[in-house]
């Protein structure tokens, strides 16, 4: 498995197309996860200030990505579901980022096996890259709206995180705010 990561115009256009693909085959058949305003793709926050981490398997076939947004720009959290923040400000610092549209499952086996979400050892892998990667733009912690099902991820992944409230029904489905610490060293 190989990560890459960078913005629209530094990855390669045909892992960018490749992730493109892989956003909206994960919209359409993990819609139970999917937080609110999931299903187009590509959305309006995929700007010039977006970044992606790609996670790709032997053959090179995208098996998880993620996006991760400036927070002094808007976001979906605070435009989408603000909401999930329980009446706590918005943050806007260059030092919080927020991570979307993060999806981890294999849309390549071959098997009859069923696809699940955030199968663990690539999910790790791509969750530890991304938050690398926000820390390498000055990011010192992580907002993101997930499914319960995340927090078993975090759990797994040793991760420093807490909710920023409790959880809620949107679109139908139990989702929460959630704050990552990206921990130094």
């Amino acid at each position: 498995m190989s990560v890459i990561g960078g913005k629209t115009g530094t990855l390669p256009a045909t892992v960018f197309s490749q992730m493109a693909g892989y956003r909206h085959q994960a919209a359409n058949a993990l819609p139970a996860w999917q937080p609110p305003g999931r299903h187009a793709q590509p959305d309006r926050f995929d700007g010039d200030d977006a970044v992606y981490v790609v996670s790709q398997d032997d053959a090179g076939r995208v098996n998880g990505c993620a996006r991760l947004l400036p927070t002094v720009k808007p976001y979906p959290l605070c435009e989408v579901c603000p909401e999930l923040m329980q009446g706590a400000p918005l943050p806007a610092s260059d030092e919080v980022w927020e991570l979307s549209q993060f999806a981890a499952a294999d849309f390549n086996q071959r098997s009859g096996a069923a696809v699940t979400a955030f199968p663990c050892d690539v999910a790790i892998v791509l969750l530890r890259e991304t938050l690398a990667c926000a820390a390498r733009h000055g990011a010192k912690r992580v907002l993101t709206v997930a499914p319960i099902s995340f927090e078993r991820l975090i759990r797994r992944a040793g991760l420093h995180a807490h909710r920023a409230g409790p959880p809620r029904l949107v679109d139908g489905h139990p989702v929460f705010a959630c704050w990552i610490e990206i921990d130094a060293g």
